[in-house]
């Protein structure tokens, strides 16, 4: 896998949905509306859909990526389908190259895979889904080296070989997620590309993305750092709508609140520009928890045309 070619004025945004479930609303109806905005999305010119992996959690409905993506991409035609992320942590290495060569041959060309490194649920959720968590983790280097030669076709059991199949043409784009420095070494390590979730961590993304890129090795993999900030975005017509929808968004720590983006859309795009700047970063993915659907699709909407807007001036 090759990095793309990125030119300096482009601003790339993506979607990273946890598909919320709404107080009143039903399963079935949560994976309808992540289904629209993920085709919305693609019309507004959005590059990418993720989904995340959450476990036991009330209001989200979003237990697994590989399900939903599959789904996705069958109602859309261009849009890249990502995890963000699949954690590694919890699962045979085999299975989740076979979940995403399936999909990459499903979609060829679309099909981006995520990993992390958290539980995505509570204790005991986890204990039922993989057992002792804290020892996988230990085991991720490991576990990360497996699935490499996975996707690469060039994995052995007992000097046996063993192929994640189907092989695709074109595999999945691969990429680390995290908030702090161990998720920004792991990718530099083993040269996938960084998404840093900055609209969660208290850590200063400057240096985050600084450490992935310092430490990067390249590979046939990938031969040059590449990186994604996801960033918390509330966007409505008015400053003051947009406040009022933030305000019912728990947001958590005033420190982490304060790096979210809410505003008109002017306002956002010029941030995200800023922001481009500041991160030497060229891509987003934006987190928009508004608990009312229609507000949350409104908000996508109203920065993409901005987005769209600015740089069809240039």
């Amino acid at each position: 896998m090759q990095p793309q070619s990125l030119a300096i004025n482009s601003l790339n945004l993506g979607v990273l949905d946890m598909v919320p479930l709404l107080p009143g609303t039903r399963p079935e109806q949560a994976v309808q509306w992540a289904a629209e905005l993920a085709r919305q999305a693609e019309a507004w010119g959005y590059t990418r859909y993720w989904t995340s992996e959450h476990h036991d959690m009330e209001g989200l409905a979003s237990s697994s990526p590989e399900v939903l993506l599959s789904h996705i991409g069958a109602v859309t035609t261009t849009i890249r389908l990502g995890a963000g992320a699949i954690l590694l942590p919890h699962y045979s290495p085999v299975k989740v190259a076979e979940w995403f060569h399936l999909l990459a041959a499903l979609y060829p060309g679309r099909v981006e895979l995520g990993l992390g490194r958290a539980p995505g649920g509570g204790p005991h959720a986890s204990m039922v889904l993989s057992g002792n968590f804290l020892q996988h983790v230990t085991e991720l280097p490991q576990k990360m080296e497996a699935l490499l030669a996975l996707l690469e076709g060039t994995y052995e059991y007992e000097q046996t070989p063993v192929i994640a199949r189907p092989m695709p043409d074109q595999p999945p784009a691969l990429w680390m997620l995290g908030t702090n420095r161990k998720s920004a070494e792991y990718a530099a390590r083993y040269s996938t590309g960084y998404v840093f979730g900055q609209f969660m961590s208290e850590q200063q993304t400057e240096e985050m993305l600084s450490i992935y890129r310092s430490h990067f090795q390249p590979s046939t993999r990938m031969d040059k750092p590449r990186t994604m900030v996801a960033v918390g975005a509330v966007c409505a017509l008015t400053d003051e709508l947009a406040q009022q929808w933030a305000a019912h968004i728990s947001l958590g720590d005033p420190a982490v609140r304060a790096s979210w983006l809410v505003g008109t859309p002017a306002v956002i795009a010029d941030r995200l520009r800023n922001l481009q700047i500041k991160y030497d970063n060229n891509e987003f993915l934006l987190v928009t928890p508004i608990p009312d659907y229609e507000q949350r699709l409104l908000s996508y909407r109203l920065i993409a045309e901005a987005v769209n807007s600015s740089q069809d001036s240039k």
